[in-house]
């Protein structure tokens, strides 16, 4: 039996949908004709738009529908359309502030407390099931035949994350803006409050992630390189207050709760994450006067401090190179305020 690993959403590889390791006895036969005779429910076109689309890669490289496999051969594919059972999920009237919309893509700024993919304990109330509500009653009716192309998450925000995030809305456009993930061709800046000073005002974490050894709710940094994922963020710091800093990071790699983990690793947790003790107090004095100001601040600011503030990408129809930006949330606008008063109130020596 051929060995497949479905990643899901999220969890692993954002953007290899499957993973198949080409059993030792396998027999030559076309790529397209094997893909069909191992994935459930996909048809043949859509297997031969996913090679045209340069979507499956074999050992690394892309091929065309004629090629043989071999052996041993290690195929990816980058997110296809899952299954139809898996997308059968409940509308829901739930508002999207949409920034831009096209026949291809979505740019909408996701809230906070806004989960985003249907999962254990959140089967409702999600963006799939916004996203699912708003194509059924504002896109299906607008295509030829009420054709069944549906919108496709090809990257995720946590859920008291805010900011940008792109949605497919064809199966072409999804598959061809998980390749950019894939490719790291996507730019993506965040802003985070997080604890302390740094001593280098800029520079870049390259450290492996993977899930907690024993926490299975946290990543985790692996030190030795030979556990995890690899990953990249990019940094700089926008303003120091001496206690917290506002810093703004720009992802290479999107793995699971990257810049949370990340800033954590480093001594410098996003204020008030509750996941990576960032809820706490990290830095400061002892006085009761500033302790009961940090508290005032996880009220105004109640989520880990953390937006998603521009997104790029290259248009998957028109071939355009798209940047969209916008402003922090109120809640992280007062948080900072509140900062900046704070900080320009005190006497330096005291800092």
């Amino acid at each position: 039996m051929t060995d497949i690993k479905r990643e899901i959403l999220g969890d692993k590889d954002l953007n290899v949908h499957h993973h198949i390791i080409v059993d030792r006895g396998q027999e030559p036969i076309r790529i397209d004709k094997f893909l069909m005779s191992r994935l459930e429910k996909v048809s043949r076109n859509r297997v031969q738009k996913a090679i045209e689309l340069k979507s499956v890669l074999v050992n690394g490289k892309a091929v065309k529908s004629n090629y043989k496999i071999r052996p041993n051969d290690e195929i990816k594919i980058m997110m296809m359309g899952e299954p139809r059972e898996r997308q059968e999920v409940q509308p829901e009237d739930i508002p999207l502030d949409i920034v831009y919309e096209d026949d291809a893509v979505m740019v909408i700024n996701k809230p906070a407390g806004l989960v985003v993919h249907p999962g254990v304990g959140n089967f409702t109330g999600t963006l799939v099931n916004a996203l699912a509500y708003y194509f059924q009653e504002h896109v299906l009716p607008l295509l030829p035949n009420n054709a069944p192309d549906r919108p496709g998450l090809v990257h995720r925000l946590d859920k008291d994350t805010t900011g940008l995030m792109v949605i497919a809305k064809t199966e072409a456009a999804m598959t061809h803006l998980a390749r950019q993930f894939f490719n790291h061709s996507i730019d993506r800046t965040y802003q985070a409050l997080v604890w302390g000073g740094w001593e280098e005002k800029e520079g870049t974490i390259d450290a492996n992630i993977g899930r907690h050894p024993t926490d299975r709710m946290q990543q985790h940094v692996f030190k030795d390189g030979e556990e995890g994922k690899r990953a990249v963020t990019h940094y700089k710091v926008l303003r120091d207050y001496f206690y917290v800093s506002l810093v703004e990071c720009r992802l290479e790699t999107g793995r699971t709760h990257q810049i949370r983990v990340h800033m954590a690793s480093k001594g410098h947790p996003v204020f008030n994450d509750s996941r990576y003790a960032g809820d706490r107090i990290r830095k400061g004095t002892v006085y009761s006067k500033y302790k009961q100001f940090v508290h005032n601040c996880f009220a105004i600011c109640p989520r880990q401090a953390l937006h998603a503030k521009s997104l790029g990408f290259v248009h998957p129809t028109t071939q355009e190179r798209m940047l969209f930006e916008n402003d922090l949330p109120q809640d992280i606008s007062a948080l900072l305020q509140k900062w900046e008063s704070y900080f320009e109130s005190r006497p330096k020596a005291y800092l």
